[in-house]
């Protein structure tokens, strides 16, 4: 087995033993299928690496029409290998173009209780925003669960289309108000316009089988930012965040998100985007605690709860699940 090959086998096991569990027995077949058939692994070995990541090349798959029925429905890994080596040039193609766009505006119920601290209005800036769907938050409702009751909140017109479960852990609920956003903008190495049809089909299409709910919420909101679409820029977040940033209207507080997008920047890039956002304006984050060295309350990474750190400007306020199921406040 050549190098390439090899870390296909390796990676796609990883993702089956470890990711996928839980989230989709589809998906987890599949990989289980790669890391032990040497003829898919030969052909995924032909993607560039950095296109090559499970969820991504499965999508793909799926947005060919591979390893699908007429209806939509995964079929059996054997249906899906057969339609991976009998398209395999076409895969490789499109893998080589593609690239993890997952926008999930459930994130948003993580993100609220730091944009609460923060007073309006808002300019909200987000780097790595695929179609934007996470600059809506003052559009969808939330409903914060712990055992000792609920927090609701809606927009002033009442319950939104995207109404995101959080559920919350620990003692403290998580103390939020909708934010008030005059504007927002997004940069992205290949913005999605929300209101594609290829953008539906794509962002739709990167939901893991199983993961129930999940692509009508993306659905909804991909209907709320068509109704009034981002400015979104093509590019790199720290090279084109000031200038971005500059264009923000005057007496509007800039916020710049960068949940999720980090860990796909090489470390020097990391921590030149975090001092480029904190030069523009107020930072907030959502990252693995040890991803970067951005903080300024230490993390206490032997008793970390799980999930991801959320911050603002540093400070450390939750923990919270990666794509925002559930919060604990610190």
């Amino acid at each position: 087995m050549d190098t390439e090959a090899r870390a296909v086998a390796e990676r796609f096991d990883r993702f089956a033993r470890e990711e996928a569990p839980g989230r989709s027995e589809v998906y987890a077949a599949w990989a289980r299928l790669v890391a032990d058939d040497p003829e898919l692994q030969a052909v995924f070995a032909r993607i560039p690496a950095r296109h090559r990541q499970p969820p991504l090349v499965f999508a793909v798959t799926r947005l060919l029409g591979l390893g699908s029925d007429d209806d939509g429905a995964a079929q059996d890994a054997a249906h899906w290998r057969d339609g991976v080596l009998a398209r395999a040039d076409t895969v490789v193609a499109e893998c080589a173009q593609r690239s993890l766009q997952t926008n999930e505006p459930q994130r948003c119920a993580a993100l609220l209780p730091a944009l609460s601290r923060i007073s309006g209005p808002i300019a909200l800036l987000e780097i790595g925003a695929s179609a934007g769907l996470c600059l809506y938050p003052d559009r969808y409702s939330y409903r914060y669960r712990a055992p000792g009751g609920v927090v609701a909140l809606d927009p002033p017109d009442g319950v939104s289309e995207v109404v995101l479960e959080c559920a919350v852990r620990g003692d403290r609920m998580p103390e939020v108000a909708l934010p008030e956003i005059v504007w927002r903008a997004g940069i992205d190495l290949a913005p999605l316009d929300p209101r594609s049809r290829d953008t539906d089909a794509w962002l739709t299409g990167l939901v893991w089988p199983g993961e129930e709910g999940r692509e009508e919420r993306v659905r909804a909101a991909l209907g709320i930012a068509a109704s009034d679409p981002p400015l979104l820029v093509a590019g790199d977040g720290a090279d084109l965040l000031a200038d971005l940033a500059a264009q923000a209207p005057a007496g509007a507080t800039l916020v710049v998100q960068t949940q999720g997008v980090l860990a796909h920047i090489p470390w020097a890039g990391r921590h030149a985007l975090i001092d480029a956002a904190r030069r523009a304006g107020r930072w907030i984050t959502l990252d693995a605690p040890t991803l970067h060295e951005g903080w300024f309350t230490p993390v206490d990474v032997d008793g970390w709860p799980g999930g991801f750190a959320l911050g603002l400007d540093g400070e450390v306020l939750a923990a919270a699940d990666p794509l925002g199921a559930w919060i604990a406040v610190r």
